[in-house]
């Protein structure tokens, strides 16, 4: 399975935005995350057009968590594209990067009183209350550092979505959001409403990730703006926004179809601007916040192939020099990707293998892959690995963490450097009495 933006050149090797994907290899070393900034662009445009063609006001906030780093913050932020963010560290990233704070939201289901005084005193955009507990928080922090709060409220929507159990975000047993069906989500508009320093805008949403159809939106859409009518019934309250999140899922496989980004827009803005008619409660700004969707296709792997090791009658094992530490998703979601031989991308796959990582434990990247004779030495590309790798990687194992290049039109450039191993020792402290 070959991504926008990739092809085979003469020598059989795997290009990927213009560069040989063997000379990167060679250059920066492996591990190494690739991404295309191009087909990142494109989609980030693609979605700015999608729903500018469908609605009065909308804003299109990529999902930091998918893949965060200074250069990406840039990329967006060129594309006049919002940001999400779910942590210090993330928020800290993207006003290091210099990203405009009145772009950003900010959520999370725990967030501790430091992160909302940063958040505040940078006047980052929206700050998403997640339960009744953090939007009294949020109201004592705003008042204690003299800033207004300017919140959304999560609501959680009672959507069962059709993706992994441990990437569902929407159903009523769910650490996130304010449940509609008990009352939560009522009760605690009406006390942001009360609050001191509070300025409620509108709510949030979330039911899931890798989503390969576009119902689970629709519902979302229209329980969502029920909820909405509601509160206006109830308070007066009309809302500024809605927030949809994201989920969009991508192709890991090549049987993989999820909806384009155009049918998205399509069927979410129609069930929205639907219940607002019915409703007769005017339009809010509709907010959607892909991640995995912007940078998922744009991202590739390269490992270098060490060990090939056949058990007769049972199967071939073939060994890389990274693993769960560079994309534990396989073994945190079962999740699939297509591999082939960079350097050989023109050869027919002729033999089914296990891909296991260089870990010490079972570490099984690719459970069945197929491959054209795999050797030691060739380099093997993971495709649709933009998105969820290197912002879960890890030291398991002192493993260093890869390095990442940015290609486009035939330029490599680094955007996050290969750690070394004094950077694994750089916060061990050896207490005085055991030196």
């Amino acid at each position: 399975m070959l991504l926008p933006n990739q092809s085979v050149n003469s020598d059989g090797h795997l290009i990927v935005g213009g560069c040989d994907t063997v000379g990167l290899a060679r250059e920066y070393d492996t591990p190494l995350y690739v991404l295309d900034e191009q087909i990142v662009r494109q989609n980030c445009r693609q979605y700015r057009q999608a729903f500018a063609q469908r609605l009065p006001e909308f804003e299109i906030a990529y999902a930091s968590k998918a893949l965060m780093t200074k250069a990406i913050c840039k990329i967006m932020q060129q594309e006049e594209m919002g940001l999400d963010v779910a942590s210090q560290g993330e928020l800290y990233t993207a006003l290091e990067a210099g990203f405009a704070p009145a772009k950003i939201k900010l959520h999370g289901n725990f967030k501790k009183p430091a992160l909302l005084r940063m958040a505040l005193e940078h006047d980052i955009g929206r700050i998403v209350a997640d339960s009744i507990p953090e939007l009294e928080l949020i109201s004592e922090v705003a008042t204690e550092v003299g800033k207004r709060a300017h919140i959304l409220i999560r609501i959680t929507p009672g959507i069962k979505a059709d993706t992994h159990e441990r990437i569902r975000t929407g159903q009523e047993d769910t650490k996130f959001g304010l449940g509609l069906a008990g009352g939560a989500a009522m009760t605690a508009a009406k006390l942001a409403l009360d609050l001191p320093d509070v300025a409620l805008h509108g709510f949030n949403c979330h039911i899931g990730s890798q989503l390969l159809h576009t119902d689970g939106f629709v519902r979302a859409a229209t329980v969502v703006m029920d909820f909405i009518a509601q509160v206006g019934m109830e308070t007066g309250y009309v809302a500024e926004q809605f927030d949809i999140g994201g989920g969009l899922g991508i192709r890991y496989q090549e049987d993989d179809m999820p909806p384009t980004i155009d049918r998205l827009a399509e069927e979410v803005c129609a069930a929205f601007t639907a219940a607002a008619d019915h409703h007769n409660v005017p339009l809010p700004e509709l907010i959607l916040e892909p991640g995995r969707s912007i940078v998922g296709e744009a991202g590739v792997t390269l490992y270098t192939i060490g060990v090939v090791k056949e058990i007769p009658g049972i199967r071939t094992y073939v060994s890389v020099d990274g693993g769960l530490s560079d994309n534990p998703r396989p073994l945190l979601y079962d999740a699939e990707y297509e591999v082939l031989i960079a350097n050989r991308a023109n050869q027919q796959p002729d033999c089914i293998v296990r891909v296991a990582g260089a870990h010490c434990e079972t570490d099984t990247l690719f459970p069945e892959s197929n491959l054209a004779d795999p050797q030691p030495g060739d380099i093997l590309a993971v495709q649709s690995t933009g998105a969820y790798t290197y912002a879960m990687a890890s030291n398991y194992n002192r493993f260093t963490k890869p390095a990442m290049v940015l290609v486009s039109d035939g330029n490599a450039e680094l955007i996050v450097t290969r750690e070394g191993l004094e950077d694994l020792v750089r916060h061990d402290v050896i207490p005085q009495r055991l030196a």
